[in-house]
């Protein structure tokens, strides 16, 4: 699980006008309409492609539990992308991106200085440079390290020197043990 991508997805989905189709028939029949044909869907799914043609005729109507998890996922990763695309446009130019975390978060500091990683539980409004390093790096599969990286390079930018204004010489925020990762737009 990657509680940094997946906090950054169900960010940007906040920004959906509609809601995604509620029933399998619904959501397959917009799958089928995205990757062009039943075989694409089928294989995407792990299900055999008559299995595919009955979702869409409403012969089947509810799925075993995991292939509606996976269902509902692969609409999401699809749905409204012209909305989604301009959310994190604005998070990346303009609004920047809200973290809220509670997790154990310490620094790398010159010698006499308190580094200690203490649990710590912060909501810091990161400006639209880190929101579109976050996004890029989601866009082209980072992985859950690297995203944590970003993460704590804006808090250590913005929580901890303050844009500049205090604690100058930190090097290095550690952002471990995570309990919670939340986004928003």
């Amino acid at each position: 699980m990657s509680m940094f991508g997946d906090g950054l997805d169900k960010a940007v989905q906040g920004a959906f006008t509609r809601p995604i189709p509620k029933s399998a028939g619904a959501q397959m029949r917009y799958l089928v309409k995205q990757l062009k044909g039943t075989r694409a869907v089928a294989r995407m799914l792990r299900v055999s492609q008559r299995t595919v043609e009955r979702y869409v005729k409403d012969q089947l109507k509810k799925p075993r539990p995991d292939l509606a998890a996976r269902l509902e996922a692969e609409v999401r990763k699809r749905w409204q992308p012209q909305i989604r695309a301009r959310a994190r446009q604005r998070a990346a130019t303009t609004d920047g991106i809200v973290i809220d975390t509670r997790a154990r978060i310490g620094y790398t500091a010159p010698i006499g200085s308190t580094d200690d990683a203490r649990l710590r539980h912060l909501t810091v409004a990161l400006p639209p440079q880190y929101a579109a390093r976050l996004f890029e790096a989601r866009e082209q599969g980072a992985t859950e390290q690297r995203l944590r990286e970003i993460a704590a390079e804006g808090l250590r930018d913005v929580y901890f020197q303050d844009g500049g204004r205090r604690a100058g010489m930190l090097e290095e925020v550690r952002f471990t043990d995570i309990e919670h990762v939340e986004f928003d737009l």
